[in-house]
């Protein structure tokens, strides 16, 4: 069978969903094609559309798998402005050079957190971040998770790490307590905060990179039990601290150095003796300005992360000493028993950074030519060459750098560190300096590229190698797939008993002058059986040759042992011991505590020290679960929006992008052992079992036989409730192991969806248990507030009624006597018909009768009034007929008292008062003759015009009564 058939036949495999596992056969692919083939053949059937290749959101779908195809479809989606591309396992990230807005915005951050299913939106960081997030929300084990994000210097890690912090920051601070909301905020802007202050002084400008990070560092995101963030830890890995002294040409030195020098206050230059226009040695490329030359914004992470005015002066003026260091020249004299020469320039350089690091410039001076020698008890002073003195001015500034960084970061940790007690599991971002590979390549660049061959190694043996091996040990029909490993590679450097770090420690422990071409003939000795070491005997500078994964890179042997020692004179140490400078005596203070100078064979060299915290760091990453990032650099220029292919495809080989989407297509990359699996899934079977009555399996059997059964069982219900599978596609989606389940992403979203749908029902069945429970108390407490009430309402009316009653005994029992009184009263005031009859009435004189008379329809004789208003006469009847036979003064006083005549605009309304009214007394109708006594007459008002604006009260209420 041709190559070509043999991979459209793999191809046609994972366009059925994987390929199958049982009676599965992969072939292995033949070698890449090179990028100046033509394309034909299955590649001319895959690129026949290239319109549509950036569509291909998931590098899994292509077909066939070639570097050519991987490469055609990541430079489609980067044209596109589509920087993100799934590859299976990894995430597959390309540097575009230039900001892209909204692309990390907080909208953007909101839409995948809260996505049901965030593989299906577009490829991005945050669906990364967001399955880790879910995985510990899940408490799937491992819980601790760990994203790896890799690449070369200028490929966007550390960007992409920020990205990583700030997504984090915002979902797991998403808090609606408003007693922790404080806290929290607290913890994410320090959290936030500590990555200017750490990229100001470990990141710098190089060749390849304008912010690359010259220190490796691990920060763990720490959760609490709601999954909300309540601190984080930083580990540092090898800062570069040679660059402070000895900054590689056209490279610039850390950004801090520059920050000082552009955003300092005249105040503050003049603090620094920096006045404008002063040249510094170690300050190379000061004219170029870059984006991250801000030193307010690092003065301000300072001032959030509690760095106090005093303590942030005493850092700078550190800074500035060391700065002064650099200006510090020396030259030879004629005597070698004399001490070096220092010019008047030297000299107040030294006068500076003496004065800026708080120390004896006399002494300053002394240290730095004149070294100690202890034979015995006694101690010899011996003037130090040129090369010596250079060397140890060097070492103090490297010493001072290294140590105030070290602060630095314990300070962060001690500011955002939670304790153990708040926190159970970590979210930790792995962001390391890049593969490298310069023109002059040292000690530096050989542990830089050993902790990417120790990642490079991870990945391989975590989703590579143990995958495939397992689906071997689990009964799986797998054929292999080529990677490359670089397992030889790594013996060569820390492999033992003999390697490169071996040889050098060695070579660094004696008490002797390092010498190169001794140094390489050893190495050329004891490890020539090594086939990823090699020399150039024709080169004149010693060095050696390593094959690392991503490429050759030469390492040169001069100065490497020297480095390897770190040597730290102790003059200089006691000497900063003695310092003004309260955060430089502490610093040197403690380090003496805890580091006491080690002597002989026990000191620890730097790729001793180096090699030990990588262990350490590989150890917490096989205990999580990790999450890879590849980053790409598209250009080595660094320029927008350019694509250059083989560039792109140097790193796709050398990170195994095809071999991991090979893999990652065919393959399972879940895999659940029998009891875990039915722990979290098992109660998709209860719940499908539950109507017919059968028991369910115990999940704590030791027997893999039963456990296996009930596997397959409930798989085989997830399966049919979904759709009707035949078992070839089971198997292609789900195949049980002897001890594990293997599982692709598409059957673990399906039993996941099954899983939610029956907590969703149980929720649902519990809420409304425990809702009806909550509506029968309150109906049961609704009834008794009720009973409550009416009795208590009962007795307030009953009680209200028998006050009533009471107190309308009392006002009956006044009412009747007082209307027993007022009769009596009245009886005795007015006449009685008996008195009338028996009455003489005299005759009245013939002028008072006729003038003072008046004449009532229903009354035959007129009837005389004298002085009496006729008001109260002339009411007895609705209907009067009279005539007034009073005359002159009496006449008018009459007329007034009758009639109402109110005056309203010089007008008079004339109308019968009474009548109106309604008001008259039925004792007071004339009956005949009827004597008034006037002055005595208990109608008080008698004689005045009823208003409507005024109540009758008081007796005559009682006398006038109205007449309908």
């Amino acid at each position: 069978m041709s190559s070509a058939d043999t991979r459209r036949n793999v191809g046609a495999r994972f366009r059925n969903g994987g390929g199958t596992v049982k009676g599965f056969v992969q072939r292995v692919h033949s070698p890449h094609p090179s990028l100046n083939d033509s394309l034909e053949g299955e590649l001319q059937d895959f690129l026949t559309d290239e319109d549509q290749l950036h569509t291909y959101d998931d590098l899994t779908k292509v077909n066939p798998v070639t570097p050519t195809t991987v490469l055609k479809c990541l430079q489609a989606r980067y044209s596109v402005k589509v920087f993100y591309t799934h590859a299976g396992c990894t995430l597959v990230a390309l540097n575009p050079f230039q900001p892209i807005p909204d692309l990390y915005s907080l909208d953007v951050m909101k839409e995948y957190h809260c996505a049901p299913q965030p593989k299906e939106f577009k490829p991005h960081i945050f669906i990364v971040a967001e399955e880790a997030y879910r995985n510990v929300r899940g408490q799937l084990e491992p819980v601790n998770q760990s994203l790896v994000v890799s690449g070369e210097s200028g490929a966007g890690k550390t960007w992409t790490s920020r990205c990583l912090m700030k997504y984090y920051a915002t979902v797991a601070a998403s808090s609606s307590v408003v007693k922790s909301q404080n806290t929290v905020e607290r913890i994410e802007r320090r959290v936030l905060d500590s990555n200017p202050i750490m990229e100001a002084f470990g990141n710098a400008c190089t060749l390849r990179n304008n912010n690359s990070s010259r220190f490796g560092k691990y920060i763990q995101l720490q959760l609490d039990r709601c999954q909300l963030l309540v601190g984080a830890s930083v580990q540092t890995y090898l800062l570069e601290k040679t660059r402070v002294a000895c900054p590689p040409d056209n490279e610039r030195n850390f950004h801090i150095f520059y920050q000082m020098m552009k955003g300092a206050t005249d105040e503050q230059r003049k603090e620094w003796k920096m006045p404008r226009g002063q040249r510094f040695t170690w300050l190379p490329k000061s004219e170029k300005t870059l984006e991250e030359d801000c030193f307010h914004e690092t003065v301000e992470a300072m001032v959030h992360l509690g760095i106090n005015a005093e303590r942030q002066r005493q850092i700078f003026r550190i800074l500035a000493g060391i700065l002064q260091l650099g200006n510090v020249n020396f030259s030879s004299s004629a005597d070698e028993s004399q001490l070096c020469n220092l010019d008047e320039q030297s000299k107040d350089f030294s006068q500076r950074a003496a004065e800026l690091l708080c120390v004896p410039a006399e002494e300053l001076q002394t240290c730095l030519r004149v070294r100690t020698l202890k034979a015995g008890k006694q101690s010899v002073l011996k003037p130090c060459p040129q090369a010596e003195c250079s060397m140890r001015r060097d070492c103090l500034a490297k010493v001072i750098y290294a140590q105030l960084f070290e602060w630095l970061v314990t300070f962060i940790n001690n500011s955002i560190c939670a304790d153990e007690s708040m926190w159970c599991n970590f979210i930790g971002v792995l962001d390391v300096y890049g593969f490298e590979c310069f023109h002059i390549n040292n000690l530096e660049q050989l542990c830089i590229n050993y902790a990417n061959e120790k990642l490079q190694q991870h990945f391989v043996a975590h989703y590579l190698r143990a995958q495939q091996e397992e689906y071997v040990s689990e009964g799986l029909q797998w054929s292999f797939v080529k990677y490359q490993d670089n397992q030889s590679c790594l013996d060569l450097i820390e492999g033992s008993p003999v390697s490169v770090f071996s040889l050098l420690n060695e070579e660094s422990r004696l008490n002797r002058v390092s010498d190169t071409k001794t140094f390489r003939t050893r190495l050329e000795k004891e490890l020539c059986g090594n086939a990823n070491i090699s020399w150039d005997k024709f080169s004149k500078e010693p060095h050696f040759t390593v094959a690392h994964y991503a490429g050759k890179v030469n390492y040169q042997i001069q100065g490497m042992v020297e480095k390897n020692k770190d040597p730290v004179p102790p003059e200089l140490i006691s000497l900063l011991q003695k310092s003004d400078n309260p955060l430089l005596h502490q610093i040197f203070t403690d380090k003496e505590t805890e580091n006491p100078t080690n002597k002989g064979l026990s000191k620890v060299t730097v790729v001793s020290k180096f090699k030990n915290s990588l262990e350490s760091l590989m150890r917490i990453l096989h205990t999580t679960t990790p999450h890879y990032t590849r980053c790409i650099k598209p250009n080595p220029d660094c320029k927008p929006l350019t694509f250059q292919k083989e560039e792109v495809i140097m790193q796709l080989e050398a990170c195994g992008i095809v071999e991991t989407i090979h893999i990652s297509a065919a393959g399972f990359p879940i895999r659940i052992p029998f009891k875990d699996f039915m722990q979290r899934y098992g109660l998709i079977e209860k719940y499908s079992n539950s109507m017919s009555g059968s028991c369910c399996v115990d999940v704590e059997t030791d027997s893999n036989g039963i456990l296996r059964q009930e596997v397959e069982k409930l798989l085989s219900v997830v399966l049919h409730k979904a759709f009707d599978l035949d078992s070839e596609k089971h198997n292609s989606w789900v195949h049980c192991g002897r001890t594990k389940v293997f599982l692709t992403q598409s059957m673990l979203d399906l039993l996941e969806d099954q899983r939610k749908k029956i907590l969703s029902r149980c929720a649902f069945s519990i809420q409304c248990c425990w809702l009806r429970y909550q509506q029968r108390r309150r109906h049961a407490r609704q009834q008794a507030a009720t009973l409550i009430q009416a009795a208590v309402r009962s007795w307030l009316v009953r009680r209200k009624v028998q006050k009533w009653n009471r107190a309308a005994a009392v006002i009956q029992s006044t009412w009747r006597k007082w209307r027993a009184l007022l009769k009596s009263l009245a009886e005795a005031e007015l006449d009685d018909a008996k008195d009338l009859v028996e009455e003489d009435v005299s005759a009245l004189n013939p002028v008072i009768r006729e003038r003072g008379s008046v004449q009532l329809a229903n009354i035959q004789e007129p009837v005389t009034v004298r002085g009496w208003p006729m008001g109260l006469a002339l009411a007895s009847a609705p209907s009067i007929t009279m005539s007034l036979t009073a005359t002159g003064f009496q006449k008018m006083m009459s007329v007034m008292a009758s009639l109402n005549l109110p005056s309203r605009r010089a007008e008079y309304k004339v109308e019968t008062n009474q009548y109106t009214k309604g008001l008259a007394s039925i004792r007071a109708q004339p009956k005949g003759s009827v004597k008034m006594h006037y002055q005595r007459s208990p109608l008080l008002y008698a004689d005045r015009q009823p208003d409507m604006k005024t109540d009758v009260t008081g007796f005559n209420e009682i006398l006038l009564e109205k007449t309908l």
